[in-house]
């Protein structure tokens, strides 16, 4: 029996494998938790009323290093704002006005919600924006004397930190603090041995991509060493956005000059309000248009050429790095296809109207007339205004009228008195806080020193203001220090402060009371 026992109980244990019962497998560890993006960007801003540009820049990233998308989500003033998802810049779609504020509580305080998602999580942040009161009146202040060498041109620099660039005729661009003038003792960039200083020669124009903080790139009109118009495409350093990497420089466009002269090249470079680069180039030089590039559609001298820089159409040909626009007047033939308007004598300065996206032009006239012509945005067609057999409103010697010439939205006679000059440095529409100063023209003469504002509104295509409605500024913007003249560049910076520059190497900036 005993013997029995124990081979029953011998059976028994090797039947269960030689242990106790069996235990399930343990479970798997537990996955990575997916965290949410956190937002590093603030949660209240402020703008002063009146300003329609950038005032604040979403920021947020994934603790996984993962994508993040930003958008706008919501907020009870959510329709006041435009956001752009590329820079992930925040501004208003119209500028704020204090004294009428538009906001759901009507007390300048806007709400309006972001979000930002890793493609599982979201988070979200809500933004309030102070609009803060201007007072009235403005002041005029010399920031800057004798530290730049012929400055041609200000603009913005948008990295977000409130500079300015500036352009040298010579060759330098120069950024600097325009609260104070301080000037950064590197230059961004100097191209002073690539770039041919005669006459009206030299490092002319400077637009920034509409994506710099994102692609860091920047543009430049200038004149090379053989005389020839060259745009060039840079990038900054990575490791340095206020430097250019010059090695990274790209000869995107070229037009031969002329060999006998040295005048008339333009030199404005904007980008419009859709991202089509604009620059602008005069006929060529020599007085009363001896080329005949005003009216030659098969020329790009005396124009305002449109081009499409987010693609290459002429893989092919290392000199012709762009797109044609296929709203551009002879994209499919009839004349070059880069041209959008033409009859221009020298375009020296264009500027693109920061909320409306009008392109307004200042074209030096010959003998007797400076004008002053307006392109709506959106608007479709050939714009030929007319050089040179018209000089403004004018026939140009003997020249015949055409019923597709357009008419300059003002012009001014040759003269030394208030409202008069001799060669127009073309303007800019103010949209910065100064209340006084809302939606009016703003612009010039290099000769006589004269500076004029319009109102926007009374410069219409079709119609000829006369110069006799201009308001005199002489007076209202005489500065704090030093005298305005040569008169080279009404710049803007990010907030639509305005500033005066001369090629004396004098930079006034009109500003708010303090």
């Amino acid at each position: 029996m005993r013997a029995a026992l124990i081979v029953s109980l011998a059976l028994g244990s090797a039947a269960c494998g030689g242990g106790g019962s069996s235990s399930p497998p343990p479970p798997p560890p537990p996955g990575p938790v997916n965290l949410s993006p956190a937002f590093t960007s603030g949660v209240t801003a402020s703008v002063q009323e009146n300003v329609i540009g950038n005032f604040y820049r979403a920021i947020a990233a994934d603790p996984e290093g993962g994508a993040v998308n930003i958008s706008v989500t919501g907020g009870a003033d959510q329709a006041r704002f435009t956001y752009n998802a590329v820079t992930q810049h925040l501004r208003f779609a119209a500028p704020p006005n204090f004294e009428a504020p538009t906001d759901a509580n009507a007390d300048n305080v806007y709400e309006v919600r972001l979000a930002a998602s890793d493609g599982v999580n979201v988070t979200s942040l809500d933004l309030r924006v102070t609009v803060v009161d201007v007072p009235n009146g403005f002041r005029v202040r010399r920031i800057s004397s004798g530290v730049l060498n012929q400055p041609v041109l200000l603009t913005n620099f948008p990295d977000d930190s409130g500079r300015v660039a500036m352009v040298e005729l010579g060759g330098r661009v120069r950024l600097m603090d325009p609260t104070n003038g301080a000037v950064a003792s590197a230059p961004m960039l100097d191209i002073t041995s690539e770039v041919r200083r005669q006459g009206e020669e030299g490092l002319l124009g400077l637009a920034f991509s509409p994506r710099f903080i994102v692609d860091r790139t920047f543009y430049v009109h200038m004149i090379n060493a053989s005389g020839d118009t060259e745009i060039r495409r840079y990038r900054m350093l990575a490791t340095d956005i206020a430097r250019a990497d010059t090695t990274t420089a790209d000869v995107i466009f070229t037009a031969d000059q002329p060999a006998q002269f040295t005048n008339h090249k333009g030199g404005s470079l904007e980008f419009s309000g859709d991202g089509l680069l604009l620059l602008a180039l005069g006929d060529g030089g020599g007085g009363g248009d001896p080329l005949g590039s005003g009216q030659n559609r098969d020329t790009l001298l005396g124009k305002i050429l449109r081009i499409d820089v987010s693609g290459d159409a002429y893989a092919a040909d290392s000199l012709r790095d762009y797109q044609i626009p296929a709203s551009n007047p002879f994209a499919t033939g009839g004349g070059a296809p880069e041209i959008w308007a033409m009859g221009l004598r020298n375009p020296f300065r264009t500027t693109v109207d920061a909320l409306t996206g009008d392109v307004m032009i200042g074209d030096v006239g010959q003998n007797a007339i400076e004008e002053v012509d307006r392109i709506p945005f959106g608007a479709t067609g050939l714009f030929n205004f007319g050089w040179s057999r018209r000089e403004g409103t004018q026939p140009y010697n003997g020249g015949t009228d055409d019923p597709s010439f357009l008419l300059p939205v003002t012009e001014y006679q040759h003269g030394s008195g208030p409202l008069t000059g001799a060669s127009i440095t073309g303007g800019a529409v103010y949209r910065g806080p100064i209340e006084d100063l809302q939606a009016l023209y703003v612009f010039g003469d290099f000769i006589s020193g004269n500076m004029w504002t319009a109102p926007l509104a009374n410069l219409n295509p079709g119609s000829t203001l006369p110069s006799s409605a201009y308001a005199q500024r002489n007076l209202s913007f005489a500065p704090d220090a030093g005298t305005i003249g040569q008169i080279t560049n009404f710049g803007t910076d990010g907030t639509g402060n305005l500033y005066i520059v001369s090629i004396s190497g004098q930079i006034f900036r009109i500003e708010p009371l303090p």
